[in-house]
């Protein structure tokens, strides 16, 4: 009975923290105390052992009492944010076994025994019932937490120090209880105004979770001031918005007003978009004097979509503005509740938030959970406990909210300020309220969820429980509530009345300071010349460093082939290729000062091996950057191999080319086709944010296009689609035939004083086709060709003339020369949009007695730029009539190309053959 006896002077928390290690690896503690702990382990579990098998433990039973508190702890911390008060308005679903101590071999009777277990909670030896108090107050009031599968010790001990400092409650001064009373009172006002005044308009109130704009609030000052943070990026989609703009981002009343009632933009050349679209930038100055910046982004209805881009934003700033300092600023994601559970974009975002290439020091994510997804009952719209259970696929920490305890909700938001500055980890909120009205405001939301509605229209806003509360602890009384309230009410009134005097409505631009000195550019300007020829001696040298072996440095021998093969092409042969261009168009702009950043799937060597870009030492293994090495640079280039992601690592970098102008800023796809899963940043943000926000954007994204045997996917990358997204001035789309060409495509990206999107059809067996080169001279004296015309045919000779574009153009030359003709001009349009109509038309005037026109393409006639070409080929021939293109392309097909690759080139000879067919 004696063998356990010492148990009785150890500390329990000393034994607590034993027994946690006893757990992860057994071996790791003490012989001894292994024994004991399989002794616990053994009467704490029923293995239905007959009675001659029973064993007796010699366990003291105070001791063994003690560990049951123990477990009975381990089980709120586990499992406590199941049995939390945090639903406003509904029941919580029940789940087993509960936490009652009964579960946990303890019953009635140990209630006013005295434990030592009570000092892991901080306590003194306390009563079961003390204990008890504080874990219900800790674990299941207000707020929920999970962290408990975090496997970072340290992270672990945090959370439960914390949690215990203060029994997870705020203790706020009467001064910071007025400041959160009156955001409320912002908040809760500001919405009654607009329902008061634009009864039905959608503005997807706050109603039911208006204390997300006092926690918003706190988190920005306190930030500001504890840790010196300097900037924000906020993302989020439409569900109080508009309340966040007015009273976080101090958008001006008026301008929201004059939005509401649709007045026209004074702009004649900018459609804009709805109010709960649009993005704010604005520095403000705090009491404490600090000046902070903060970005709400722009976003469209693709509601999580803004997230990728708002950490892009703040990957950028962290990596231009702030040397790298991720502390300077905090991204912030308010999302849905159906929205962060439903959508795919989120895991992608999550999955990136460690990565190299895409980490961001950590995002407080905030979900205004309204429990229902437009008419989706929250238990039809996910299989998981917890709209947030994607965050355990990073372990990061949870914290359920009730919305209606506002001090609750502040407490939370600041405690997650704290994780993520000390950890650099992201953090989710999950802050559980509901939906006063419909998904918008003129929804009936009792036609699917009356029982719900009924319980809602009942229940008082967070602001009237707060006033109670604060009268209550004498803090207030109502005349201060009354004030505060018709205060805030006269400036809306106020506001209102002024806007009745505006006749336009005004849409200012985001983070209009990052691009101060950069031009709105109409067509015209997209289709001006651009210097791009760069020195010979300057490509020289870049070309000694990108094919010379660092010192201390050994790379296998394929490589070091690759780089005498580089410098061959320079100083022997003055035949460059595709990636020689790349080369000299990355290494050029960075001694001009600016920097490149690439990524995408397998780009540091290409997907067709061409690239190179990181070269791996053998020895160390360690990455090696040649282009880095040029002491000349005054930029600086880095490139990321992404997660197999292609909407959110596209909507990261166009958010980072967004805060980076002066970045020449890449994403590449492995094939073209795969850009299908990114088609909503195309859609909403590549081809529409300039329209839309005034926002420009220079991403630039490569897609290897070409028809070559590889099936149905590999082949295409759906020209059409984008040329169809193309309307006046909005992006760039172009399909390039010469290394050189490309060159002064990506040096033109950044030379202009604008910025438009770049879509360019990038190859794949003409990285190495044998006529795919240019000379050292075509770099340094060139620009580039929109259309490049056919000096190897004599016009008069000339009987059809052949437009087409990219690789396609290779196959019919080399047909052309298989026949001996010499009658058929092929002229390459390599900028597809906007057609450089002036300079086609310059070349057309060369064929004289030229009637038979043909556009020509590789792929079926219902897909590739055809259909494109017949609404936008405006061009007349030599005697001044309208050219009617004809085609010569494959038939109609629903797929890009056959999956037999006998039958693929069947088809494509039979559409080479055609164009010399006459």
């Amino acid at each position: 009975m004696d063998r356990f006896s010492f148990l009785n002077t150890v500390h329990t928390e000393y034994v607590a923290d034993l027994y946690e290690q006893y757990l992860e690896n057994p071996d790791s503690v003490e012989p001894s105390w292994r024994s004991f702990f399989q002794g616990y382990d053994l009467a704490n579990t029923d293995y239905s052992l007959d009675h001659d098998e029973e064993q007796e433990v010699d366990i003291p039973e105070n001791v063994f009492k003690e560990f049951k508190v123990i477990d009975l702890i381990n089980g709120y911390r586990t499992r406590g944010h199941l049995f939390t008060k945090t639903n406003p308005v509904r029941n919580r679903r029940t789940y087993t076994p509960t936490l009652d101590i009964e579960n946990f071999g303890l019953t009635t009777e140990d209630l006013d025994r005295v434990f030592n277990a009570g000092s892991i909670l901080g306590l003194k030896p306390s009563t079961l019932r003390v204990i008890l108090d504080h874990l219900n107050k800790i674990y299941c009031d207000s707020i929920g937490v999970e962290y408990m599968y975090v496997r970072n010790p340290e992270e672990i001990q945090w959370w439960q120090t914390r949690l215990n400092e203060n029994d997870n409650h705020a203790h706020y001064t009467p001064e910071t209880k007025k400041y959160i009373l009156s955001k409320l009172n912002q908040a809760v006002t500001f919405e009654q105004f607009l329902q008061t005044k634009y009864v039905g308009q959608k503005r997807f109130s706050l109603e039911g979770g208006e204390t997300l704009i006092p926690a918003l609030g706190a988190i920005v000052r306190i930030a500001a001031t504890n840790y010196d943070v300097e900037e924000f990026v906020l993302g989020m989609a439409h569900r109080g918005r508009l309340n966040t703009l007015v009273n976080i981002f101090r958008k001006p009343i008026r301008e929201l007003f004059n939005e509401f009632e649709g007045k026209d933009y004074a702009e004649d050349d900018f459609d804009g978009d709805v109010k709960y679209h649009l993005g704010a930038t604005l520095t403000k100055t705090l009491k404490s004097n600090k000046k902070i910046t903060m970005n709400l982004v722009p976003n469209p209805s693709h509601l999580e979509t803004v997230g990728a881009v708002a950490e892009g934003i703040t990957r950028a700033k962290i990596d231009l503005e702030y040397n790298g300092d991720s502390s300077k600023i905090i991204p912030i994601i308010v999302h849905g509740d159906a929205a962060i559970a439903g959508q795919g974009i989120v895991y992608e975002i999550i999955q990136m938030s460690k990565l190299k290439g895409y980490s961001t020091g950590g995002t407080v994510h905030v979900v205004v959970n309204n429990q229902i997804g437009f008419t989706t009952n929250y238990l039809d719209a996910r299989s998981s406990t917890y709209c947030t259970d994607v965050a355990k696929v990073t372990l990061s920490p949870v914290l359920h909210v009730n919305a209606d305890d506002v001090e609750a909700v502040t407490h939370a938001i600041l405690l997650a300020l704290d994780f993520r500055m000390k950890f650099k980890r992201d953090i989710f909120i999950d802050l559980l309220g509901y939906r006063k009205y419909g998904h918008n405001e003129g929804d009936e939301p009792r036609f699917t969820q009356p029982k719900l509605y009924e319980a809602i229209s009942k229940h008082p806003n967070p602001k009237t429980i707060y006033t109670e509360k604060l009268i209550a602890e004498g803090v207030v009384d109502q005349a201060y509530v009354d004030h505060l309230e018709a205060d805030f009410k006269e400036l809306l009134e106020t506001e209102y009345n002024k806007s009745k005097e505006d006749s336009a409505a005004k849409v200012k631009p985001f983070m209009e300071n990052i691009w101060s000195g950069f031009m709105e550019q109409d067509l015209e300007g997209m289709l001006l010349d651009v210097g791009t020829k760069y020195p010979k001696k300057n490509l020289e040298n870049i070309a000694t460093i990108v094919s010379t072996v660092p010192e201390n440095a050994k790379f296998l021998r394929k490589a070091e082939k690759i780089l005498k093969d580089r410098a061959n092409m320079v100083f022997e042969s003055d035949k460059m290729d595709w990636s020689m261009a790349e080369i000299f168009a990355f290494g050029s702009l960075m001694e001009e000062g600016y920097d490149v950043r690439i990524s995408g799937q397998d780009v540091e060597r290409g997907t067709f091996s061409h690239r190179h870009a990181i070269l791996r030492d053998e020895v160390s293994d360690s990455p090696v950057n040649l282009l880095n090495l040029n002491p000349k640079n005054k930029g600086e280039m880095f490139i990321y191999n992404s997660s197999l992601s292609e909407y959110g690592v596209l909507g990261f970098d166009y958010g980072f080319a967004m805060a980076a102008p002066n970045t020449l800023t890449i994403w590449e796809a492995q094939f073209g086709d795969f850009s299908n899963g990114a088609q909503i940043i195309f859609d909403q943000y590549m081809s529409a944010a300039e329209d839309k926000w005034k926002q420009q954007n220079g991403i630039v994204v490569l897609l290897p296009h070409g028809y070559e045997g590889q099936g149905s996917e590999h082949s295409s990358a759906r020209i059409e689609r984008y040329l169809q997204l193309c309307g006046v001035d909005n992006m760039t789309v172009a399909n390039c035939t010469t290394p050189a060409n490309f060159f002064h495509l990506l040096r033109r990206q950044m030379k202009r004083n604008f910025r438009k999107p770049l879509v360019v059809f990038t190859p794949k067996s003409l990285l190495r086709h044998p006529l795919a080169t240019s000379s050292l001279n075509e770099f340094s004296n060139g620009e580039f060709q929109p259309i490049i015309d056919d000096l190897s045919v004599e016009p008069e000779n000339v009987k059809r003339v052949v437009f087409c574009s990219g690789k396609f153009y290779y196959d019919l030359l080399a047909e052309r020369e298989s026949l001996g003709k010499t009658d058929i001009a092929l002229l390459r349009i390599e900028q597809l949009f906007p057609l450089h109509t002036e300079k086609i038309s310059q070349i057309v005037q060369r064929y004289t007695t030229v009637t038979d026109f043909v556009w020509a393409q590789e792929e079926p006639r219902n897909m590739g730029p055809w259909s494109y070409m017949l609404q936008r080929f405006e061009i007349n021939d030599a005697q001044g009539n309208p050219i009617r293109l004809q085609v010569r392309s494959r038939n109609y097909y629903s797929v890009p190309a056959a999956g037999s690759s006998t039958r693929d080139k069947r088809r494509h000879q039979k559409v080479i053959e055609s164009v010399f067919d006459y």
